[in-house]
């Protein structure tokens, strides 16, 4: 099937990598509304405030760890990766009470043998890994990120989306449309998994 055509975008997407300006929700309480979606949190960086954290929750998503500074822990040397699990597990603790519910790897679809034996032993009984790369980090406009995600997209995918880049708000509309469409809806990881 192929993707419906996707309206243009109303300003240029930006073509430089510096990180992106915080996306604004486009209406009010859209944690309490919409699809439910898993939420992979790191600490530092493009952290979210404290009370973003508590709001994931609030709203029924999931949460989980995505490394303290979202560099790469595959890379990481054993106790550096250890660091960035650990120090992302205690600051969601401190901020919802909780270490959140998965550990997905920042930079990579997958964790090495090694960070998913750490990501266990900091707690974390499942280590996920995503099939669908959005590429929105790249800035390419909401609609590349909606043909994106929809070429490869497939029942059971999960998808790597990055909910600060204002592509990803633009093409999320798109991308749940034809999803329902397809007779497919967005889950979190806990509803997939059950």
């Amino acid at each position: 099937m192929r993707p419906p055509p996707t309206p243009p975008a109303a300003t240029p997407p930006p073509r430089a990598r510096a990180p992106p300006a915080p996306a604004r929700p486009q209406r009010p309480g859209p944690e309490r509304s919409g699809p439910r979606r898993t939420a992979d949190a790191g600490a530092t960086g493009r952290a979210s405030p404290p009370a973003r954290a508590r709001r994931v929750l609030d709203g029924g998503h999931d949460l989980g760890n995505h490394t303290h500074r979202h560099i790469d822990v595959n890379a990481l040397p054993e106790a550096a990766a250890r660091d960035e699990i650990t120090r992302c597990a205690e600051r969601l603790r401190r901020l919802t009470g909780s270490i959140g519910t998965w550990f997905r790897p920042s930079r990579a679809a997958r964790a090495t043998p090694l960070v998913e034996r750490l990501a266990r032993a900091a707690g974390y009984p499942h280590v996920l890994s995503y099939d669908v790369d959005s590429r929105d980090f790249t800035s390419p406009g909401g609609p590349a990120v909606a043909r994106q995600v929809l070429g490869e997209v497939r029942n059971g995918s999960v998808v790597s989306l990055h909910f600060g880049y204002p592509d990803t708000l633009a093409a999320l509309p798109v991308v749940l449309e034809e999803l329902g469409r397809r007779g497919l809806h967005a889950v979190t990881t806990t509803e997939l998994l059950s």
